[in-house]
């Protein structure tokens, strides 16, 4: 239980409406023991009438008396058993809901190196199936526990008030099945944890294989996919199937045992009232009663624990992600007014799940208003600094400053609402073309967003689609071309007009044309912003401020495009290479 101890928050949060369920549940319980009670006095009646206590009249008037407490008593306890499970299972729903939200919230905490180390699917898997099971735990265990503590203890007054002796024949098999749980409540757990592993597996093999559908069609593995997974499956279904067989012997060893009780109840009150122990059979008619309303809190026991258990393990799960500590944090409260001054000093920084060292010393600066261009083979470590000026990863050694202040001390949601990032995978969310453009400012007004399209060369394609703005895009953007997601997700960075423009080799995908024709757009909508562009191409570069080429996180060339070109190196050399290549066209 001590990883549920995470729940206590919660419980103490909606602790009114759990009391007030506790409260209507033994109310409950006491009204539903007036039938046992009653029952008891019918059998009193007819003996009575048998031995001529009674009149007919005064047995019928008794008899009908009874019946009509039986059945007020059952329809008042039944409408407070509605009341109960609207209470405390609305309790369960709060809990998920709040703990869900919990769990999303420090996901979006966590840095870049948590989402490199671990699987989508397992990150589904612990906020979907493992709250779920959770929330079993918050709602129904906890109801029926109430429910089965109320009832024992009223029941149990009840009974040992009228036959002390018989009542202790009737509870013996009780502790028997208390060892049972016990051992059988381990092995459960145990299983379960296995269980859990193997459902976030599975969810992430299948999340992949979705995402990945294209290549998988593309090279003809499907059946190669489909044995892999069936395989898995397979395991999956192994490990369930253990599980249900250890769960299978809750119910068959509660039946037996509570079949038991009844068996005792009959001889042992039987004996009882031959002896003249007990006044009437109308008490052994109202024993069998008790026990019989006993065997379906008492065989929740074993549902309970097994609940509890699958709980305690998939908490357990959720918990390890929850005290992972985020390794960015926004240390500063106050709001922080950004202006767009960068400056790189001394630069060094590592990949902590590859153990790569992308940045070797690294020395620049751009001022507000100016545009930098960054060029350098693949892996040069181009991307790494965006990724660095948006405080995704934090450096190792150096220093970063934006208004002169080190990155690390700037509120961090500030610095991030001043970048306009365009990554070098365009993502685009299943949602329409003009709320993925939203996206950079939620805002933003029809004429903005078409504004913001045209900027970005791509309101032509937009307005060719059927329902033009409001078309609703695949997963990832799969209904567009590379060119048209890199091109809206310039339009959706440029719509928020930031200080700090990103743009990581965002045109890669479009031709020479387009990307003159953006490039030009771009230059009216940086004045006075803070831009740096990423790319291969010499002509996203060449109307920059200043240029630096990178190889092996290293700057190997600073200047302009006009010092570079008269310059032997990388960025001449790509230059001769690219004019040639335009002219052969």
């Amino acid at each position: 239980m001590k990883e549920l101890q995470h729940l206590n928050k919660y419980f103490l949060k909606y602790k009114t409406h759990i009391l007030l369920g506790s409260v209507i549940t033994v109310a409950a319980r006491i009204f539903l023991l007036y039938t046992p009670r009653y029952v008891k006095e019918i059998f009193a009646t007819v003996e009575r009438y048998l031995d001529n206590s009674i009149t007919k009249e005064v047995f019928k008037s008794e008899l009908v008396e009874a019946i009509l407490w039986i059945i007020g008593a059952a329809l008042i306890a039944g409408v407070l058993t509605f009341f109960m499970r609207q209470t405390i299972i609305n309790v369960s729903r709060y809990v998920e809901f709040d703990l869900k939200n919990e769990v999303y919230e420090h996901y979006q905490k966590l840095s870049l190196n948590f989402y490199k180390k671990n699987r989508t699917g397992d990150l589904m898997n612990r906020i979907t199936e493992d709250v779920s099971r959770v929330r079993m735990y918050a709602g129904p265990a906890i109801m029926y526990s109430i429910n089965t503590v109320a009832l024992f203890v009223v029941a149990l007054i009840y009974m040992f008030n009228e036959a002390p002796k018989l009542t202790l024949y009737t509870i013996l098999p009780l502790p028997i099945l208390s060892i049972i749980i016990y051992k059988l409540s381990r092995e459960i757990h145990n299983r379960s944890t296995i269980v859990q592993e193997y459902l976030s597996k599975l969810s992430t093999f299948t999340q992949e294989s979705f995402s990945g559908i294209t290549v998988i069609k593309a090279y003809g593995i499907e059946p190669q996919t489909s044995s892999n997974f069936t395989s898995l499956a397979n395991e999956s279904k192994e490990k369930q199937v253990n599980l249900a067989k250890i769960q299978a012997w809750f119910f068959p060893m509660m039946i037996l045992l509570i079949g038991t009780s009844n068996l005792l109840v009959i001889y042992i009150g039987g004996m009882q009232y031959i002896n003249g122990e007990i006044e009437s059979l109308g008490t052994i008619a109202e024993f069998i009663i008790y026990v019989n309303m006993l065997t379906w809190p008492v065989a929740t026991v074993g549902w309970v624990t097994s609940i509890v258990q699958q709980a305690e393990a998939s908490q357990k799960r959720i918990n390890e992600f929850l005290k992972i500590e985020p390794e960015i944090k926004n240390t500063v409260t106050e709001t922080t007014k950004i202006t767009g001054d960068i400056e790189f000093k001394n630069v060094f920084f590592t990949y902590n799940d590859t153990n790569i060292e992308a940045l070797k010393g690294i020395n620049f600066s751009v001022k507000e208003g100016e545009t930098l261009a960054i060029l350098g083979k693949t892996g040069s470590g181009k991307s790494t600094i965006l990724d660095l000026i948006g405080r995704l990863y934090d450096i190792d050694k150096g220093a970063i400053l934006v208004n002169n202040t080190n990155i690390k001390n700037l509120n961090l949601y500030n610095l991030r609402d001043s970048i306009g990032h365009v990554p070098q995978d365009a993502f685009l969310f299943s949602d329409t073309i003009k709320n993925n453009i939203k996206f950079g400012k939620e805002d933003a007004t029809d004429d903005e967003v078409i504004q913001a399209a045209k900027n970005a060369q791509v309101h032509k394609n937009i307005i060719k689609f059927n329902n033009g703005y409001e078309t609703v895009l695949g997963e990832r953007g799969i209904t567009l071309s590379g060119g048209q997601k890199q091109r809206i997700s310039i339009a959706r960075a440029i719509i928020k007009s930031p200080k700090i423009l990103l743009f990581d080799d965002c045109l890669s995908a479009v031709d020479t044309e387009t990307e003159e024709k953006i490039l030009k757009n771009l230059e009216k909508i940086t004045k006075g912003k803070t831009s740096i562009i990423v790319g291969h191409r010499v002509s996203s570069a060449k109307n920059a401020d200043k240029i630096i080429v990178l190889e092996d996180g290293k700057i190997v060339q600073e200047g302009t495009h006009k010092s570079l070109i008269k310059e032997e190196g990388y960025y001449k050399h790509l230059y001769l290479k690219q004019k040639s290549d335009t002219n052969t066209k």
